[in-house]
Parts: C-alpha cells; sequence; structure tokens
C-alpha cells in the first residue's frame, strides 16, 4: 500500500508540474498555417458555395477538411518534438493538453453531426458553436500557453456570440475566416515570441560564436 501511494503522489507531482510548464512543443508555424487555412477555406466557399443551406455538407466538407488538416499538422508537430526529448514532463504536459482540449472537439463533433443530420436548416448555428467551443478549449488549456494566449481564447467566445447572433448571415465565409485567420495567426506570433524567439537568439548566438572561432 505505501509503495502505491507513493507511486499515486508521484504521479501527481508530475501533473503538477506538468501543468505548470508551457507546451513548448506546439510551434508558431503549424499554427499561423491553421489561420491560412481558414482563409483559403473561406475563399473556397465564397466561390464554390453560394448557399451553404442548400448544401450543407459540401459547407461541412471545407470547413471541416480546413480543420482536420489544421489538427493533423499541429498534432504531428507536436508529437514529433516530444518524441525527440522524451523526458517524463515532456510527455505528461502533452497528455494534459490533449486531456484538457479533447472535450471541445469531442462535443463540436457530436454538435456537428446532430445539426447536419437532424436540423439542417439551422446550419447557421454551426460557425458561432465551433468558435465558442475552441475558444473555450483554448481557455482550457490555457495554462499551458503564454500568458496572453488566454486573450485569444476570449476572443473566440466573443466571435462565437457575435456569429449566434448573427443568425443566417454567419453562412458568409468571413464569418469562420477572419475570426479563425486572426485568432490563429494572433497565437502563433504569441507563441514565437515567447518560446521561439529566444531559441532563435540562441542559435544566432552559437552561429556568430562559431563563425569567429573559424577566423
Amino acid at each position: 500500500m505505501h509503495l502505491r501511494d507513493a507511486i499515486d503522489q508521484i504521479t501527481t507531482i508530475r501533473s503538477q508540474l506538468a501543468a505548470t510548464e508551457h507546451l513548448k512543443s506546439l510551434r508558431a508555424v503549424p499554427v499561423a498555417v491553421s489561420g491560412l487555412l481558414a482563409i483559403t477555406a473561406a475563399i473556397l466557399q465564397q466561390f464554390l458555395l453560394e448557399e451553404p443551406l442548400s448544401y450543407p455538407r459540401r459547407y461541412l466538407l471545407i470547413w471541416c477538411s480546413a480543420a482536420l488538416l489544421s489538427g493533423v499538422l499541429a498534432s504531428a508537430v507536436v508529437a514529433r518534438r516530444t518524441l525527440r526529448c522524451p523526458m517524463n514532463l515532456s510527455v505528461a504536459n502533452a497528455w494534459l493538453a490533449v486531456r484538457q482540449f479533447a472535450p471541445s472537439l469531442v462535443v463540436g463533433a457530436i454538435v456537428t453531426w446532430f445539426v447536419v443530420a437532424r436540423i439542417p436548416h439551422m446550419l447557421w448555428l454551426l460557425p458561432g458553436l465551433w468558435q465558442l467551443l475552441f475558444g473555450l478549449g483554448n481557455l482550457a488549456a490555457h495554462r499551458l500557453l503564454p500568458a496572453p494566449a488566454f486573450l485569444v481564447g476570449v476572443s473566440f467566445v466573443a466571435t462565437g456570440t457575435v456569429c449566434l447572433w448573427f443568425g443566417e448571415a454567419a453562412l458568409d465565409p468571413w464569418a469562420m475566416g477572419l475570426p479563425f485567420a486572426a485568432g490563429q495567426l494572433a497565437l502563433a506570433a504569441i507563441l514565437w515570441w515567447h518560446h521561439e524567439r529566444a531559441e532563435f537568439r540562441f542559435a544566432s548566438a552559437i552561429g556568430d560564436d562559431g563563425m569567429e572561432t573559424d577566423r
């Protein structure tokens, strides 16, 4: 019993340490790419789908494809960097991020299925609900990100609320494209400034020292 209690305490301490560390395996580039994918999806919808209410599954295909590509890219980068630095705390940190963000994704999938399958005439609900749930996911995981990332989560909640207020006008492609592009590009800038800027300076300093040594 004492051994099991000790193991439980170590696991708890590790989880608490992970909760206080930033998720440095999430990089600025895949987050920025997700913002660009939102712009691409908005452009595709504008030219290929003039009436989303008439073709809800096509609307779903455009935006879910962009979301899936974004998720796969970000997950691949996090997994790759975590495996390259297989410290127990880094792994615990990555899993904590997954556990905190996953519920909003699961609820988003359920809501999307229900709206498209049962009430497709209320498709206009999805842009607002997606942004609300994405904002909640960001807020749930904000302790793993630099402090200003909290404002990104708040902004998604705000834009999601506005989209619900718009009604059918929320199906305009830029009602989704602009908030997601702005939010993800802002988050990418925050990640670069707080995490990668220092790494870039350190790498530059090493490179300069190496050049001076060669001389």
